[in-house]
């Protein structure tokens, strides 16, 4: 009865839209993480990457509103993300389709694809939580309609890394960045931020994420409005932005960090970069 309701509905299109807006990150990990595989193995590792990930993000929407309050979370994520965007970058030795050692290739690919895309959602989630209300069958729904969006966001991706490799360092500094700037963003971190910017805070192991991000919020906010005037009429146009370079400064670092590190790997292992394993048809 609940799915007839043209609310049920309008909410599913909601979560639909917001984890495709949220998910171009996604599918770009997706991609660097199943580009050298064999042709088959790729095409599942696509599936089950996005497949497993969607599921995880369904069993964390209960918790993941209070975890982003814990200290240290999306510290340890961001510094894992750094990992995995190298780990994506660095050429790796494939082998041919239908081996065991492909197999192992297509469970490595989607492990690396689940770890990024939790780590990645954890402020996408909490939209698509407010959007979904508790309803788990309507969350469930929003987020499997659109998990083929994001494969074949990937898949379109995969097409322009084999016709352009070097987009791969593209993809690899987007994911540093996105690394870069959850550091900052953890409240053992965030603590000494807010008291540059005035917060009378002492320093502490796990302080108040709530309060530090509250402030963080109004301090770091910065507007600019203008007045016009239209068919007679006046007013005031303003728009709202953050203001924050600490963590823009971050996300430059983190994206030259897995940059360069991806290009020493390389040298260090005499490759440009990861070629597709041949079909077992060729």
């Amino acid at each position: 009865m609940e799915m007839m309701r043209p609310t049920f509905w309008l909410a599913a299109l909601q979560i639909m839209g917001i984890n495709i807006l949220l998910s171009g990150d996604n599918a770009v990990v997706i991609a660097l993480a199943c580009r050298a595989l064999p042709p088959k193995e790729r095409f599942w590792g696509m599936i089950l990457g996005a497949g497993v990930a969607a599921l995880l993000l369904i069993l964390f929407t209960g918790i993941v509103a209070t975890l982003m309050k814990l200290p240290y979370l999306k510290l340890i994520g961001g510094l894992a993300l750094l990992w995995v965007a190298v780990k994506l970058v660095a050429p790796q030795a494939h082998d041919a389709e239908d081996t065991p050692e492909a197999v192992e290739d297509l469970w490595r690919a989607v492990r690396v694809v689940v770890v990024a895309n939790i780590v990645m959602s954890l402020d996408n989630v909490i939209a698509v939580a407010a959007a979904a209300k508790g309803n788990y069958l309507l969350l469930g729904l929003g987020l499997a309609v659109s998990i083929p969006v994001v494969i074949a966001g990937s898949a379109l991706f995969l097409a322009i890394l084999e016709r352009f490799p070097w987009v791969v360092w593209g993809g690899g500094a987007l994911l540093g960045w996105i690394a870069g700037g959850l550091l900052p963003d953890d409240p053992i971190i965030a603590q000494y931020i807010a008291k540059i910017y005035g917060m009378p805070i002492v320093p502490s192991l796990w302080p108040d994420a709530l309060a530090i991000s509250e402030f963080l919020e109004t301090a770091t906010k910065a507007a600019i409005e203008t007045d016009y005037s239209w068919v007679g009429g006046t007013g005031r146009l303003g728009w709202e932005f953050e203001a924050e370079p600490i963590g823009l400064i971050c996300g430059l670092l983190g994206a030259i960090f897995v940059v360069m590190t991806g290009r020493y790997l390389v040298k260090a292992n005499g490759v440009m970069h990861a070629e597709p394993a041949p079909s077992s048809s060729a």
